[in-house]
C-alpha cells in the first residue's frame, strides 16, 4: 500500500509551494495533463494555468507534460504552455519515466510528478522514486477507463483511511 501514498497532496496545483520543491533539489516537474492541469472536455489551458507555468519556467523547472491521452489532446497543452510532453506514456509503467531521465539527464531525486489518481500518477511516481504529489481532480468528469480506476482508487483510499495512512481533504507538504 506504500507506493499508493503520495508524498505531497494538496487540493490543487495552485496550492503547491514551488519554492519549496525547489529548495528540495526539485529541477524537473512532470504534470500529468487531463483533471490536473485541466478538465477533460477543456481543450486549451486557460490564462491561470499560463500564468502559474510562467512562473515556474522563471524559477527555473523543467516542465513537462506526461499524459495517457494520446497526441491530439496533449499537443495543445504543449503549445501553449511551451513545455515539452509525452503522450501515450501508459503510467504507471517505468519505460517513458526513464526516456525523460534519459533525455534530460535527471535524477530520480530531481523530479517530482503532479497527477490527481492514485493508480498511474502516483504508483507510476513513487515506483520511481521520483516525489510524489496528490491533487483533488478538477471536474468529476473523466473517461471511462479512468471512471473503472476511481471505483478502484476508492477502494484504497478507504484502505490507507481505515490503517490511519492517509485521509482525502487532509492536506500536507
Amino acid at each position: 500500500m506504500d507506493k499508493f501514498i503520495p508524498d505531497i497532496y494538496q487540493k490543487s496545483i495552485y496550492e503547491i509551494d514551488y519554492k519549496a520543491l525547489k529548495s528540495r533539489g526539485i529541477k524537473c516537474i512532470i504534470f500529468d495533463l487531463d483533471n490536473t492541469i485541466a478538465p477533460v472536455n477543456i481543450p486549451v489551458p486557460d490564462k491561470e494555468t499560463k500564468d502559474l507555468f510562467s512562473d515556474l519556467e522563471y524559477l527555473g523547472f523543467k516542465l513537462i507534460i506526461m499524459s495517457n491521452s494520446n497526441k491530439t489532446r496533449v499537443e495543445p497543452f504543449k503549445e501553449k504552455l511551451n513545455v515539452d510532453s509525452c503522450c501515450h506514456s501508459n503510467k504507471p509503467l517505468k519505460k517513458k519515466y526513464k526516456k525523460i531521465m534519459n533525455i534530460y539527464g535527471f535524477k530520480d531525486n530531481e523530479i517530482a510528478c503532479i497527477g490527481d489518481q492514485l493508480l498511474t500518477d502516483i504508483l507510476g511516481a513513487n515506483r520511481m522514486g521520483f516525489l510524489s504529489i496528490l491533487i483533488n481532480p478538477i471536474s468529476k468528469i473523466d473517461y471511462s477507463i479512468t471512471k473503472i480506476n476511481r471505483y478502484i482508487e476508492k477502494k484504497i483510499f478507504q484502505n490507507l483511511t481505515k490503517k490511519n495512512l492517509f485521509k482525502v481533504g487532509k492536506y500536507y507538504e
